[in-house]
């Protein structure tokens, strides 16, 4: 019987590519976005939510409940992210970065936790720049710092389960055209950092897993 991935973010790089991996090794794979239909088939169910939308997120769930038993691999993809000042970062982009990176990591899990199978692993992508404290990122790197904690405290609240905190470095992905940067040379590709997200699950990892 295939085990069932559960991916939020699924469109973005690093999700399509983990769904892709999975998909390529027999699992079955559920992913949410906010458009569902440009899935394309890269998934075997997906539904709409806005991850910092409570009532979106219940409500993927609660659709996920009807189509599978349960979750074997639990993954959070989803992410924002700017370059601004803080002198001029305005309310909406700092909290649009917060909801993307902390807040919809925590409705997620929440809402996610009853449909885990016991020996469930869940993952969840941090960041290195979160160590580097760049200027002009403060809401991503707070978002992260946050995510870390989070992840932290969460282990020892699930200790039945095996939590990864995957912390990549630059990935070759459509986020860096938000960036004033230039990808950097050696940017893994995010197939690489779905094979390796998938070995982690294999292994029975569990802490947190730098990428660099």
């Amino acid at each position: 019987m295939s085990k069932t991935a559960m991916i939020w973010g699924v469109n973005g790089g690093i999700g399509h590519a983990i769904a892709t991996e999975l998909r390529q090794n027999g699992w079955a794979v559920v992913g949410i976005c906010r458009q569902p239909e440009e899935t394309n088939g890269l998934t075997d169910y997906a539904f709409a939510a806005d991850v910092s939308r409570e009532f979106d997120v219940q409500t993927a769930v609660h659709a996920t409940s009807l189509e599978v038993d349960q979750i074997d691999l639990w993954a959070y993809a989803v992410g924002d992210i700017e370059t601004t000042p803080v002198a001029v970062l305005n309310t909406e982009s700092w909290q649009r970065q917060i909801d993307a990176n902390l807040t919809g990591p925590f409705l997620a899990t929440k809402h996610s936790l009853p449909l885990l199978a016991k020996d469930a692993h869940l993952i969840y992508l941090g960041a290195v720049s979160e160590r580097l404290k760049l200027p002009k990122f403060s809401a991503y790197v707070a978002a992260k710092a946050g995510l870390e904690a989070f992840v932290a405290s969460l282990q020892k609240e699930l200790r039945g389960k095996k939590i990864t905190l995957v912390r990549p470095g630059a990935v070759a992905t459509p986020f860096w055209d938000k960036l004033p940067l230039r990808l950097p040379k050696d940017a893994a590709p995010p197939e690489k950092v779905a094979k390796r997200i998938l070995s982690a699950y294999e292994e029975g990892h569990s802490g947190q897993l730098d990428l660099v």
